[in-house]
């Protein structure tokens, strides 16, 4: 069994700064793509940042220059460094991982979803 959990989020002011994290833990044997996805009240679910294993990353245009994802593939964690905030950026944020199972083989999981709320 997999589990992604996620940790970090918050209500913080416009302009300000919160770092994400997520945990995997369990049965893994390797994780390829790891990414962030947030969902706003009634809007789809949109990728924000995904970095491979490789440490290739890339971002959704709104956020480029703004938030910095990066993973530490010793401890199966991915980060979400989010700096100059914006009302829009107001989501739930849900950790992605696209990973190799000791016993199911490949699969995608995903955490609980943790709330970032920016007031203007």
């Amino acid at each position: 069994q997999v589990q992604l959990v996620e940790s970090g989020g918050g209500l913080v002011q416009a302009g300000g700064s919160l770092r994400l994290s997520c945990a995997a833990s369990g049965s893994i044997s390797s994780i390829n793509v790891m990414g962030w996805y947030r969902q706003a009240p009634g809007k789809q679910r949109e990728l924000v940042a995904s970095v491979t294993s490789g440490g290739r990353t890339n971002y959704v245009d709104s956020v480029k220059g703004r938030f910095t994802i990066s993973r530490d593939n010793a401890k199966n964690t991915l980060y979400l460094q989010m700096n100059s905030l914006k009302p829009e950026d107001t989501a739930v944020y849900y950790c992605n991982a696209l990973l190799i199972t000791i016993t199911f083989g490949s699969a995608t999981y995903w955490g609980q979803g943790t709330q970032v709320t920016v007031s203007s």
